[in-house]
């Protein structure tokens, strides 16, 4: 056990494109996604902060996931792609420690933040003369606070014991980015109860804010059965539809990674399933939200109107 913390300056990411042509057109192809969720989240968070018509609950909350979406995605993949081009796959141990605390408390604070927009939706459609009440700016404020608090927390607990165990073992990482769980195959002491709370961590903040938004969206369904306007029926079911396409891309692969125990997971199907919840789902929110919403598309004619006017 010689070579342990005190000892360790850094780590090896082994990433996750393969030296040759396939390796070369992912990571061209990741880069591409990565621009795509850049710009597209910060156009998003900025059209949304521009235009009044869309300064309301459901709209102040897709701003936040763009700009988590935003954070997210630039804290894994610009690094990647550093290793990826200059074929330097090392990572300072400090700087593996941040990226962790930075993925957790997004990663954390995400799962949340689509269970409030879950309950804002359910509330709009179950009980719309309840709606200004219910999701009034406050309690709007309250809900994305609360996010962002309880994902830092949780992050700064998991990093902190991630940077306090003894490494003694190989330094390279087989994954695209500084993953606790997979961190700790290097470890040089049993980690059992910490993978028990890694359980349970993703129970609390991955499974049950699924099954809140499962719950809501089924008393949702069964509202928008019962609506007689045609126009009230695909307008919703539009913005429900959306909405859950995004929770399905985020939910299930970060669920089914996190949950199961060591003895089940792979180190390559975990990267694959990580490419969903950190590089495609930020990708497709911004698409998912604006191409299939009037409101947003109205917005931006606005603002593009605005900006250059005739």
């Amino acid at each position: 056990m010689e070579n342990n913390n005190k000892t360790l300056t850094g780590f090896l990411l082994l990433g996750l494109f393969p030296p040759s042509r396939i390796g070369l057109f992912l990571f061209i192809l990741i880069v591409l996604i990565f621009l795509m969720a850049f710009f597209g989240n910060l156009s998003m968070f900025l059209l949304i902060l521009l235009d009044t018509h869309l300064h309301t609950p459901m709209y102040f909350l897709l701003s936040q996931l763009s700009l988590m979406d935003l954070n997210y995605i630039s804290t894994i993949v610009p690094k990647m792609a550093s290793n990826y081009l200059f074929g330097n796959k090392s990572i300072s141990f400090i700087g593996c420690g941040v990226q962790s605390f930075f993925f957790l408390t997004l990663a954390g604070a995400e799962g949340l933040l689509l269970a409030s927009m879950a309950y804002d939706r359910y509330v709009a459609i179950c009980f719309p003369l309840h709606y200004p009440i219910r999701m009034s700016k406050k309690v709007c404020v309250l809900m994305i606070t609360g996010s962002w608090i309880m994902g830092s927390i949780n992050s700064c607990a998991h990093t902190v014991y991630a940077l306090h165990i003894p490494y003694c073992r190989s330094r390279s990482i087989n994954h695209f980015f500084c993953d606790v769980p997979a961190m700790l195959i290097l470890a040089c002491m049993d980690t059992w109860v910490y993978e028990y709370t890694v359980f349970v961590s993703t129970t609390i903040l991955i499974a049950f804010p699924f099954i809140g938004i499962a719950c809501s969206y089924g008393r949702v369904l069964h509202a928008i059965c019962r609506m007689h306007s045609t126009e009230g029926r695909k307008k919703a079911y539009s913005t429900c539809s959306t909405h859950l396409t995004v929770v399905t891309f985020y939910y299930a692969p970060f669920a089914y990674t996190y949950l199961r125990p060591r003895s089940l997971r792979s180190p390559t199907e975990d990267k694959v399933l990580a490419v969903f919840y950190t590089i495609l789902t930020p990708m497709l929110n911004p698409i998912i939200y604006s191409l299939r919403n009037k409101e947003v598309m109205g917005a931006l004619r606005r603002v593009i109107q605005k900006a250059c006017p005739v």
